[in-house]
């Protein structure tokens, strides 16, 4: 075998190496609790996809005459939509409904974390959600914490919002694996968020810690400056901050996609 070959096998095996690291820290994917899981009241448990089944948690606002607008909420790369059944449930009595979608690989659902897969479920989530009875297909809006922040961008790239949350979220993984002293060209999952918000045309609020350490604040200013809007700097750090519906809750109102 020559030895351009050979030096081509060792760089590939490293580089498969890499990427099998990378994911395994940008998705530790928590196992799904012991049994069925509870639902919240008025909450539907759908499967998205075709081939491995992604799980997701539609929570119905009361019944209301108009149609209604919908959050899909996208989490941190720890979590699992179970985690967020509860505390999203109140919200749905606002008028609101809220759509939780998991991760490939996470909990109950098929499949293998990655941007791609990710995306695919995302998409999978949105043409879901606008075919369901009383939603306004044009009152959609993406909410993505931490590493849900790249499923909502992915999102929007793709599929018309009427609006975005990010909260505490990443310009880019790129960016934060230079901040590691990993190699950047090597991230196999980059989520550039900060290239979608430049993109974007739709209303965006941008929340982040004051004293995030995982994250640093300086992710949320640059997203918020590309998006040119106001950072709301929230007093905590990143997996302490309180529900952030009490700032998300105005943004929606103020842009007509909820009940005063």
């Amino acid at each position: 075998m020559g030895t351009a070959i050979v030096f081509l096998l060792i760089v590939a095996s490293l580089f498969a190496l890499a990427c099998g690291m990378q994911r395994q820290a940008l998705y530790p994917a928590p196992p799904a609790p012991p049994g069925e899981p509870t639902l919240p009241p008025r909450a539907e448990r759908v499967w998205l996809g075709d081939d491995d089944l992604t799980e997701a948690w539609f929570l119905r606002p009361p019944s209301r005459e108009n149609r209604f607008s919908v959050l899909i909420f996208t989490h941190g790369n720890g979590e699992l939509i179970d985690h967020w059944g509860p505390v999203w449930a109140n919200v749905t009595q606002r008028g609101v409904g809220v759509l939780l979608v998991e991760y490939p690989g996470y909990g109950r659902s098929g499949g293998s974390p990655g941007q791609k897969s990710i995306t695919r479920t995302m998409l999978h989530a949105y043409d879901f959600i606008v075919d369901q009875p009383g939603v306004d297909p044009d009152a959609i809006v993406a909410h993505g914490r931490s590493l849900g922040g790249g499923a909502a961008c992915a999102l929007a790239l793709e599929r018309p919002l009427a609006a975005m949350v990010l909260e505490s979220s990443f310009t880019s993984v790129r960016a934060m694996a230079s901040r590691l002293g990993f190699p950047g060209f090597l991230v196999v999952d980059p989520f550039d968020n900060l290239t979608a918000v430049s993109e974007l045309d739709i209303p965006i609020l941008v929340l982040h810690g004051a004293h995030d350490e995982i994250i640093p604040v300086e992710h949320g200013e640059a997203l918020a400056a590309a998006a040119e809007t106001e950072l709301i700097r929230m007093p905590c750090g990143h997996n302490d901050c309180p529900f952030s519906w009490p700032w998300v809750e105005p943004f929606l109102a103020d842009h007509g996609l909820l009940d005063r």
